[in-house]
């Protein structure tokens, strides 16, 4: 099944990140991948799509972290996590000794 929003949001990500065709390719081919710009090119336009893992590596390529919602699929999600809990999680993580005033503040067990 296509999913439009994949050439979408590879062209946004690849400009946000502010990469050209070819360092993109580079940076695929220092993973072995080998990727001719001209097939990234049709991946953006939405001519192609890459497969499962060449999109995972595209996605830590241009730091995306939260793929699913990223490429539109969150309608099944329960619930969102927002950027800001993102970054909170991902501070958690670094400082894993906070843990257990965070739950006693947050009333967690």
């Amino acid at each position: 099944m296509k999913n439009e929003m994949i050439a979408k949001v590879l062209k946004d990500y690849r400009k946000k990140r502010n990469m050209s065709v070819k360092e993109v390719c580079l940076k695929l081919e220092n993973k072995s991948l080998h990727v001719a710009e001209k097939t990234l090119y049709g991946w953006e336009n939405g001519q192609a799509q890459p497969d499962a893992d060449t999109l995972l590596i595209l996605c830590e390529i241009y730091e995306i972290e939260d793929i699913l919602a990223t490429f539109g699929y969150t309608k099944n999600c329960y619930f969102h996590v927002s950027q800001l809990e993102r970054e909170i999680i991902k501070q958690l993580r670094k400082q894993p000794e906070w843990l257990n005033a965070i739950k006693k503040l947050l009333d967690v067990k």
